[in-house]
């Protein structure tokens, strides 16, 4: 993990912020909704297509004992073949807490920056804590900063703003992202981070560390 503490790292950002005239035309033009991890979104697409739901496998009998956002509703044995959605970070509304999704989901970024961290329990060993990734999105590719990346599905992810440059105290139009979840995307294959599980996953000043991410505030 990187040597840094994790945070928002500019003043006016939180619920108590104002988003800026910019952001809130973008949220009107877009028909942005509140998301219950935290920013806006609003579904694009959903494809027509009707797939096997995968998740009925053996494979993934795992997930019985989880906890999640939304019960199965109508035929749970198939699954949309994509979906896509917007997703904003404002900074009023700047963080999406620590989530999982059971699909594969990939991140395109169309304005702003922001970091992301995830948590790669696919990588550790049982009895291991896991290694934590984490990136920044943004459009200098020349740092490193990514226009693009993908989360393999049941890896927990958290993400938040930061200003437009590393010179900055301010995001003028937040971070814009589009989201492609393959199969689509379905609150009943989705669950938040149990408030007991990331002291689980990492050490005990990782877990400090990332505490606020798991928070909906």
């Amino acid at each position: 993990m990187a040597r840094f503490m994790f945070g928002l790292s500019f003043k006016g950002a939180g619920e108590n912020a104002s988003d800026s005239a910019k952001i809130e035309k973008l949220i009107q033009s877009l028909q942005l909704l509140k998301h219950p991890e935290g920013g806006w979104f609003a579904e694009t697409d959903r494809d027509p297509l009707r797939i096997p739901n995968p998740f009925l496998s053996k494979e993934q009998q795992q997930h019985a004992a989880v906890q999640y956002t939304a019960a199965a509703a109508g035929d749970d044995t198939t699954r949309s073949a994509m979906t896509t959605i917007f997703y904003l970070l404002t900074p009023n509304s700047p963080k999406g807490r620590f989530h999982r999704n059971k699909g594969r989901t990939v991140h395109t970024l169309h304005k702003g920056r922001g970091r992301y961290v995830l948590i790669r329990t696919d990588e550790a060993k049982p009895g291991e804590k896991a290694r934590i990734e984490t990136f920044v999105v943004g459009h200098n590719v020349e740092k490193g900063e990514r226009l693009q990346w993908i989360v393999e599905g049941d890896i927990y992810k958290a993400s938040y703003l930061l200003p437009d440059d590393d010179g900055s105290t301010e995001s003028e139009s937040g971070l814009l992202i589009s989201e492609t979840v393959v199969p689509g995307f379905e609150f009943s294959d989705h669950n938040f981070m149990p408030a007991n599980v990331l002291p689980e996953l990492v050490s005990a000043k990782q877990a400090v560390e990332l505490q606020w991410l798991q928070s909906s505030n």
